[in-house]
């Protein structure tokens, strides 16, 4: 039994891996691969048993530790804006009044797909449909380094508002209502904080920092709101907002982040394995398909309400134009229910695949598209007002910039400024992380440099030399590409890669200058201490 357990674990996992490379092959997201996995196994026959029950158990684990790194990102007061908490609401309000509509005038209309459909059963679907994929919208983000972003988080902040009145509804409709635990949930948080923080501070930065990240999710998390009567997944994400303000809270992140993307594998071959595909449920999800571009047309127009630029609303929206795996959650309570056949929860399946195979593309092109597209998008806006996110137009007398004020960037920056003082000027697209670097008395502004606005309306003409110091590839070259367009390169340009099929990239774009991090630390470590060691044999020797 133990050689055949690992043996069917060798097939899916391996069927997978090469799925996903195939389609990376096409420049398409792994996890479209991954999803083929799950039709194929499921076409195959070889999915019960030992295998379901793997992936069931893993993709549980994986969502939850999703949830537990969006924590990580998100700060409260951000979802208490107006632009997250009210385009979440609205959104979601004219979505299930118009997907219900459609959903029961398609079964009045006598569709064989759409038989038997009642007002309820359309109302729940409509309810299933307003969603996004928090697991696919992440993955995204993650992918084109926007994660931190101004439009991504945005998106995080909506969909976690999303996962809320998930939350709600699953509490409703299971009938099972939090018990008398509940109202002691703000003391036992306050409590777990503190004990919390007093762990993490303990953990060093080894093997135990792990494990914590495992414990913080599942145990203090999960464990916690399960026992209060609330989701688990809820927990797990409460708890990693929590931690967000400890001082090791990104550490901890990307520890995390490898055994989220493993874990989410299986989420992802899941879907796949949902059901085996009918005419009825393929052509429910054609036709309901195309309205994920009604769902992103949506989201940019409210948000073009609160100030926010079509750009980035358009770039929120690309990243959520696709269906969630909470409508097949939804789906399983509505046939539980006896209020929809089983062949809608096939159906569900496979229109949330289809979205993110029709997503994805959209996506890694968002950036061209806006810019072919921006005279329409523009149209959108509400206000000639000025907006939350607009960019600089004016650099003063800067000479010199540094793109990203991070770990690589923040030295480079002190050190141009200690030669150059007064002419150095930082940029980032993280607002808190310009705030942080403006308390801490650096001259740091917020722009978006994969925006061609920017490029195209910024005043360069005392730049001398900008270093892009992104630790995400994806972005340099993005905010390059930008930048060719414009046609305003007038200056020097230094950028930091990885590995060297990266610098064969920067090249052909036209960087005068490529740094590999990688390589040349240690050279670097070395030529510092050589400089410093006649200074203290010096010292010694007086």
């Amino acid at each position: 039994m133990v050689s055949e357990a690992w043996q069917v674990d060798v097939v899916w996992l391996s069927l997978a891996f090469l799925s996903g490379l195939a389609v990376k092959k096409i420049n398409l997201p792994p996890l479209i691969g991954f999803m083929l996995t799950g039709f194929i196994l499921k076409g195959s026959g070889i999915t019960q048993g030992h295998i379901s029950e793997v992936l069931d158990a893993i993709s549980d684990l994986g969502v939850m530790l999703l949830l537990f790194t969006i924590g990580l990102k998100v700060k409260v007061k951000n979802l208490i804006k107006k632009e997250i908490w009210l385009s979440a609401s609205a959104h979601m309000l004219i979505t299930v009044v118009f997907f219900s509509i459609f959903i029961f005038l398609l079964s009045i209309l006598g569709l064989p797909a759409f038989a038997g459909i009642s007002p309820l059963s359309a109302a729940m679907m409509g309810f299933a449909l307003s969603f996004s994929s928090t697991v696919f919208v992440v993955k995204v983000l993650e992918e084109k380094g926007e994660l931190n972003s101004f439009h991504g988080k945005i998106a995080i902040g909506i969909l976690v508002m999303q996962d809320i009145f998930a939350v709600i509804f699953i509490s409703i409709s299971a009938g099972k209502w939090p018990g008398i635990w509940v109202l002691a949930l703000p003391l036992i948080l306050y409590v777990l904080k503190k004990i919390l923080y007093r762990i993490l501070d303990a953990t060093g930065h080894g093997e135990l920092l792990t494990i914590f990240g495992f414990f913080a999710t599942f145990t203090a998390g999960a464990v916690s709101f399960s026992f209060v009567g609330l989701k688990a997944d809820l927990g797990a994400l409460v708890i990693g907002m929590l931690l967000v303000g400890h001082p090791k809270a990104d550490e901890l992140y990307d520890r995390m982040m490898g055994f989220k993307d493993f874990f989410l594998i299986a989420f992802f071959v899941n879907i796949g394995l949902s059901g085996s595909i009918t005419p009825h449920a393929f052509l429910i999800a054609l036709l309901l398909l195309p309205f994920i571009f009604a769902k992103a047309g949506l989201f940019i127009w409210l948000l073009s309400r609160f100030d926010i630029r079509p750009r980035t609303g358009f770039l929120t929206a690309a990243s959520m134009s696709n269906y969630s795996e909470f409508a097949l959650i939804v789906g399983v309570i509505a046939v539980k229910s006896g209020l929809l056949t089983g062949e809608w929860l096939v159906a569900l399946a496979i229109l949330m695949s289809l979205s993110f195979l029709v997503s994805s593309p959209i996506n890694r092109y968002a950036h061209d598209l806006f810019d072919r597209y921006k005279p329409f998008f523009m149209q959108m806006n509400s206000k000639q007002a000025v907006c939350q996110d607009d960019e600089p137009i004016h650099l003063g007398n800067s000479e010199y910039v540094v793109v990203s004020m991070g770990t690589l960037g923040v030295p480079a920056y002190d050190y141009l400024e200690k030669k150059y003082p007064g002419k150095v000027l930082g940029l980032d697209y993280n607002h808190d992380k310009v705030e942080m670097q403006q308390k801490a008395g650096r001259n740091a502004v917020w722009c978006d440099t994969t925006d061609l606005q920017f490029w195209q309306n910024a005043d360069f003409y005392n730049v001398k030399m900008m270093l892009f110091a992104m630790s995400d590839f994806e972005s340099n070259v993005n905010s390059i590409k930008e930048l060719n367009r414009s046609r305003k390169k007038n200056f020097l340009l230094g950028v930091i890669y990885h590995y060297p099929e990266e610098k064969q990239r920067l090249e052909k774009l036209g960087v005068d200058f490529t740094y590999s991090y990688k390589e040349r630390v240690g050279k670097d470590f070395a030529e510092e201490f050589l400089m410093e060691s006649d200074l203290i044999i010096a010292d010694k020797v007086g």
